[in-house]
């Protein structure tokens, strides 16, 4: 008897690669349903070779439902994640509402699997931002290998990152500047097209800006809380990938050409790093992609024991719906759920 899955949020950019990774993966659900807000209700959606038809959220009853796919935004999984929970369906959930509790493990399975354990608590189980669900896929390993004492990362995050009005925005505004039209200014704090801003999410006291923290924070609960970084986020006019220049300073030494070996055995990472033209990963190529790409990876001589790289990932999959699908599946595989709806 397969399980019975609930996307929610199943209209958005992460919602619909959700449904598509279900499909692609054979997820072994024996019902997809797809739900979002009263006025998406009646929408059709693809999962695979079959259309769904869009259900309410708040007419849903969760009861008989085993896993639930939070990609609605934090107020949404603020209010809806606890109840889901405490009707015994699992909540795994995209957004940032439930990242930094204690009692909710924050995931990315090749990084910290074992901690999923915890969700019993609440039965709510946080994906990491997308930014850092990259990053931490590169540096667990190196971290096994020579302990990171401090990272410093500058990203260069898509558009899609911040949801479908701000790729159209993009699109719109790259016309604009073609056809000599107005470049309207909506989503993004300046025009994207063209351009990069180095502001993503809200500014905090110290001069930082939340998505900056929110790598600090994540970093440190899923890797090692004594791990020291700082990063720059920075939006670019790029449909689907996030890149990531990242420099890390170790407690032992580690050439490049060790850290290469390392990463080439890693779960989740693909290097490809030639020293030529050409040689290396953009976000172009990651794009429909479920690896967490390293390329450039060099000794950095100003500091001991420094190492710097480039990484690149398709921000929807393994920044967002490969991870989540991929978290169900160490739930259905390490036998911490069973399917509610037993054969009879």
């Amino acid at each position: 008897m397969g399980y019975k899955v609930a996307v929610v949020g199943a209209t958005g950019n992460v919602g619909r690669e959700m449904l598509d990774i279900l499909a692609e993966r054979a997820f072994p659900a024996d019902t997809v349903v797809a739900l979002a807000s009263r006025r998406s209700l009646g929408q059709e959606v693809s999962f695979g070779d079959k259309t769904l038809k869009v259900q309410a959220l708040d007419q849903y009853d969760f009861s008989d439902t085993d896993i639930c796919l939070m990609s609605a935004g934090g107020e949404t999984s603020k209010e809806w994640s606890p109840r889901i929970g405490s009707q015994g369906c699992v909540v795994i959930d995209n957004s940032s509402a439930f990242r930094y509790d204690s009692d909710v493990p924050l995931i990315v399975p090749e990084v910290n699997a074992d901690a999923v354990v915890g969700f019993s608590k609440k039965n709510i189980i946080a994906n990491p931002n997308c930014s850092t669900a990259q990053l931490v896929v590169a540096l667990k390993p190196l971290h096994d290998a020579a302990t990171i004492k401090r990272v410093v990362v500058a990203t260069y995050q898509s558009v899609s990152g911040a949801g479908k009005e701000a790729m159209d925005e993009l699109f719109n505004q790259t016309r604009a500047v073609f056809t000599a039209g107005e470049v309207k200014v909506q989503k993004f704090t300046k025009r994207i097209a063209f351009n990069v801003i180095p502001h993503i999410d809200v500014f905090m006291e110290d001069g930082s800006t939340k998505e900056e923290w929110k790598m600090v924070a994540e970093t440190k609960k899923m890797l090692d809380p004594k791990i020291k970084l700082t990063a720059t986020c920075v939006r670019v006019p790029v449909f689907i990938g996030h890149s990531e220049a990242v420099n890390v300073e170790f407690e032992r030494p580690i050439s490049a050409e060790e850290a290469r070996e390392i990463l080439r055995s890693a779960p989740g990472v693909l290097v490809d790093d030639k020293r030529e033209p050409g040689g290396y990963i953009t976000p172009h190529e990651a794009a429909g992609e479920d690896a967490t790409y390293v390329s450039r990876i060099r000794e950095d001589i100003t500091v001991e024991n420094g190492l710097s790289f480039w990484c690149v990932s398709d921000n929807l999959r393994k920044g967002a719906a490969l991870n989540t699908v991929q978290i169900a599946e160490v739930l259905i595989n390490r036998k911490l759920i069973s399917p509610k709806q037993k054969a009879a």
